[in-house]
């Protein structure tokens, strides 16, 4: 095929370019001069560049653009162009006109002649396609009220309405797409048009059109996002200077000039690094691949147009093939083969078989290149050290970094300050100010700035700590806008099974505790107990382990907060325990790095692979998985030396230990091309073998980095040095912790022998190579399921920073209309049960296994496929539970059983009886207001859920 663009199951036909030029119409030409009637009947003057731009693109979608294949693609296509010129010029010596229809005959006769027998084919196919469009636009036509309207163009002056055009961009929208009607598009649009309606309303008439019917067919919502790309389109290319306004066909012609047009632009404007002029704006711009802009679907599009393409007072000038190819240069700055490995970089990010973290799609390429996703930092106990400490939180959240801050070094409330011989207020003042800082410093003015508080269990400060985010009490001591998590040791977890008695230290007191771990730390915490018990320490509290647990997960219950991650763990499975000690993780509980106060900042870099991109017939390809991965850690290694770094002691720690993160998105999607319920075994073992791929391509790819560049500068000593891979680590877990107190399944499938080899023999360019993050925004952009969730709702409205969206299951959809059960009925049969199909009698029961939403997933399930996972990641995964009918037992049971499978950390706990849905209607009056019926004439729909907070945009620091 021409395009190696896939929609979801719904193939797009090939994109031959045409050969007509997207320029004006040019009716008076020199005599003897060959001219060209178009299919509109207007005549322009004969080019041969058309030809041979078309019979390039044409070679490029078959055979790619390696430099082998370009090579012999320009030399054929000169040749092939000059004789179909020839033809014509001994055709007609004295000039004259050629229908276009002619042109094309001759271009597939050249090609058949050369024995470019599949480029001809698909040509031929191309044509066809091409020409049932135009009947069916014809027809569309034909029954269409179009009203007498002028359109107020973005210059002021005014046009008629072009109805010509419109249909071309409708049918064009619809293209490809099953079940997408362009006249139900086009009637409800011209219902809403009056005469000097503006062009940009006349748009989003289109746009509001066509959302409208998304709830109808999951379909539309990709026709949606072409017809949004039709605003955006003339937006950049006016203010670039390439066009007035463009079809997506006419973007073979324009993305080009656009992306050279647009770093010069972004460089004049001091918004892009002059370093990307340097680049061949030329090879890269024809490497572009205008079709994969149909890959979007309408939230995707909205959310890169609202937030991440670049903008000059309030005017997106950067086209989404451009954003990415502008991402790629920015990390691919420091290659040799920079533009090579830019092309590479491109077509990754394009395809969306892997996608950068947000902080790198937001800066790459730019003056202020911030592209690292996380921050963690410890606090020290001194009044310079915390306000050091919360500037350095504002600096690096001014630049779009999510941070997770290490507070337990800061005495508790009572203790003794020797300077004014006065006593402390503990930690929880200045956990107000970090809060209230984060709020002021808002990433830019682009999102909300976001900061996670860790403190250990023992913190004799832990119970006010627990009440931080209740609406009751002294707001002074609240913090309302911080999440805050428990740093939990592995002592107070056997205490809470043994039903034992915990004490509460201060740590001024107690300042050793805060570095130890495993077995030292309980020797150590245990004589602190006697001290205690002797007089020795005056100020301490003693509490029964299961009360305070209680009180944990009851404020976790009501609030949210604080999250539950384990300290032995992060530490003992930490391949770089030798060179620190991690004493948080960050602000969405994936990154597990080391820090020391004043010393060492750790960074991580984020990205995560696409695991539904990676599923071919119901199985995961492999070799394609291999590939992805070994791009994407390489354009992660990049992040570290390309890096701005707001604060130098972030530069000096990532520079070290070189840590990346590489995490998954589409698990939920994947298991349903497979076929596989999530409540399942195997769904377990998918979770298993997938995870187990990804880590030894990932350790392999960083070892076989470091004979490029290098191992990173603390590699002797760690367990990598050691042939310890995250693997075995479990053992050193269970060695510490008691064989008693864990059950991880450590089954293995592929050969770990000879990569535990390799690594200790080559050695690892980077510290840490895994973590999974939630990707709540990239999974937008990319039109999946959220890393590793579960289905929220199957049919829903999700609220974001972009707005509002009805989102439908497509999968859910297909399966039904294959049964001849979708309809009016049964839409709003989901909305009345909150998307889900468990209650609808008439849905089959295997359905009904597949498509069970998150909350009718146990949470063993859920807690089972990360413990699966965890035993192959370096660091660690955002993971949320996932509990309805929620009660102290099950909550009990639920966060028991994450410590003893293993987990390091566990992230938000939805509760169904704390997170409510919210209805939204037609009547209301939203912005995503749906439509009152499916079919003309039906009954009005039921509302609509809303989401609770999946995506907030506080939890999108990291991705």
């Amino acid at each position: 095929m021409l395009t190696d663009v896939d929609i979801k199951s719904h193939s797009t036909p090939p994109r031959a370019p045409e050969i007509e030029s997207p320029t004006a119409s040019i009716t008076a030409t020199a005599p003897g001069q060959l001219r060209v009637i178009k299919r509109n009947g207007t005549v322009v003057p004969y080019t041969d560049d058309k030809i041979s731009v078309a019979m390039t693109k044409a070679f490029l979608a078959v055979e790619g653009g390696t430099a082998a294949a370009s090579s012999r693609i320009h030399e054929t296509v000169a040749k092939l162009t000059k004789q179909i010129s020839e033809t014509f010029k001994r055709r007609m010596p004295s000039g004259g006109t050629i229908h276009i229809e002619e042109i094309q005959d001759q271009v597939e006769l050249a090609l058949m002649r050369a024995g470019e027998h599949k480029v001809a084919r698909d040509y031929v196919i191309y044509r066809n396609e091409r020409a049932r469009l135009r009947a069916q636009k014809s027809q569309v036509a034909s029954n269409l009220n179009v009203p007498d309207v002028h359109v107020v163009m973005p210059d002021g002056s005014k046009q008629k309405l072009d109805i010509e055009r419109l249909l071309t961009l409708v049918t064009d929208a619809c293209e490809g797409l099953d079940e997408v009607d362009p006249q139900a598009i086009l009637k409800e649009a011209m219902r809403n048009l009056y005469d000097g309606v503006s062009h940009e309303d006349l748009n989003t008439s289109l746009v509001i059109s066509a959302r409208t019917l998304v709830e109808k067919e999951p379909n539309y919502t990709f026709a949606t996002a072409r017809l949004l790309m039709d605003k955006l389109r003339g937006e950049a290319l006016r203010f670039l200077g390439i066009a007035q306004e463009a079809t997506q066909r006419q973007m073979a012609h324009y993305y080009g000039p656009a992306l050279k047009a647009f770093v010069q632009k972004g460089v004049e404007l001091e918004l892009i690094s002059p370093e990307l002029l340097t680049f061949d704006l030329d090879l890269l711009g024809q490497a572009i691949l205008p079709e994969r802009d149909n890959q979007f679907t309408y939230l995707g599009l909205q959310t890169l147009y609202d937030r991440y393409f670049l903008h000059s007072k309030g005017v997106r000038f950067e086209l989404p093939q451009v954003f990415f190819m502008r991402v790629a240069m920015g990390l691919a700055g420091s290659e040799k083969d920079k533009n090579e490995r830019a092309v590479e970089f491109y077509r990754l990010l394009s395809s969306f078989d892997y996608m950068s973290s947000t902080p790198t799609l937001f800066n790459s390429g730019t003056l202020r290149p911030q592209l690292s996703s996380c921050y963690l930092t410890t606090v020290p106990d001194d009044l310079m050290g915390i306000y050091g400490a919360i500037q350095d939180n504002a600096m690096l959240s001014k630049w779009a970094g999510g941070l997770g801050n290490d507070w337990t070094p800061v005495r508790a409330l009572g203790s003794y300050i020797k300077g004014t011989n006065g006593k402390s207020q503990g930690v929880v003042p200045f956990l107000k100010v970090a809060n209230d800082t984060a709020v002021a410093v808002n990433q830019g003015g682009k999102r909300k700035g976001a900061v996670c508080a860790y403190l250990e269990t023992w913190h004799l400060d832990i119970e006010e700590f627990l009440e931080l985010r209740k609406n009751t009490g002294d707001d002074r001591r609240r913090t309302h806008d911080m999440n805050t998590a428990n740093w939990v040791p592995d002592l107070f977890m056997k205490r809470v099974f043994e039903d034992k008695h915990w004490t509460l230290f201060s740590p001024c007191d107690a300042p050793d505790l805060h570095d130890l771990y495993g077995k030292a730390f309980e020797e150590r915490y245990e004589e602190y107990e006697r001290k205690a018990e002797s007089g020795e320490l005056k100020l301490h509290k003693k509490v029964r382990a299961v009360d305070l647990w209680r009180k944990m997960l009851g404020m976790l219950f009501e609030t949210g907060h604080p999250w539950i991650t384990f300290k032995d763990a992060c530490n003992l499975r930490s391949p770089q325990q030798h060179a620190g000690v991690v004493h948080s993780s960050n602000l969405c509980t994936e990154i597990t790095l080391n820090t020391k106060a004043n010393e060492e900042i750790a960074v991580c870099n984020l990205g995560s692979v696409n695991l539904a991109q990676h599923i071919e017939n119901g199985k995961l390809n492999e070799a394609k998985l291999r590939q992805t991965v070994r791009t994407a850690v390489r354009m992660l290694d990049n992040v570290i030396d390309i890096n701005y770094y707001a604060v130098p002691a972030a530069r000096a720690s990532n520079l070290r230990h070189r840590p990346v993160g590489l995490g998954i998105m589409g698990f939920q999607d994947a298991l349903y091309q497979m076929r596989i319920p999530y409540s399942s075994q195997e769904a377990v073992e998918f979770a298993d073998r997938s995870m187990e791929l990804i880590s030894y391509y990932a350790i392999e790819a960083s070892s076989d980095l470091a004979v490029e560049r290098g191992s990173y500068s603390t590699y002797e000593g760690s367990l990598w040095s050691k042939g310890i891979l995250p693997i075995d680590s479990i053992d050193l877990l269970a060695q510490n912790r008691g064989e008693q107190y864990i059950e991880q399944d450590r089954s293995r499938t592929l050969d770990w022998d000879s990569l535990r080899q390799k690594v200790r023999t080559q050695g690892m360019r980077n510290s840490n190579v895994m973590a999974i993050a939630p990707t709540a925004t990239i999974a937008n952009i990319t039109g999946v399921s959220q890393s590793i969730e579960p289905t929220y709702q199957n049919l829903y409205v999700k609220s974001n920073l972009s707005g509002e969206f009805t989102v439908v299951n497509p999968y859910l959809v297909h399966d039904l209309k294959a049964r001849g059960l979708w309809d009016i009925v049964m839409v709003n049969d989901l909305k009345y049960y909150e998307g889900s199909v468990q209650k609808i009698d008439r849905v089959p029961e295997d359905l009904k296994q597949l498509y069970a939403t998150a909350f009718e997933v146990e949470p063993r399930w859920i807690v089972d496929a990360a413990s699966r996972r965890q035993k192959w990641i370096d660091q660690a995964q955002s993971l949320n539970l996932y509990i309805a009918g929620a009660n102290g037992k099950k909550l009990d049971f639920t966060y028991r059983m994450a410590w003893f499978r293993g987990l390091k950390t566990t992230y938000y706990l939805r509760a169904l009886a704390a997170t409510t849905t919210e209805k939204s209607t037609i009547n209301t009056g939203s912005l995503n207001a749906v439509s009152a019926s499916i079919d003309t004439g039906a009954v009005e729909a039921a509302p609509v859920p809303k989401a609770c907070s999946i995506d907030n945009p506080d939890c999108e620091a990291c991705q």
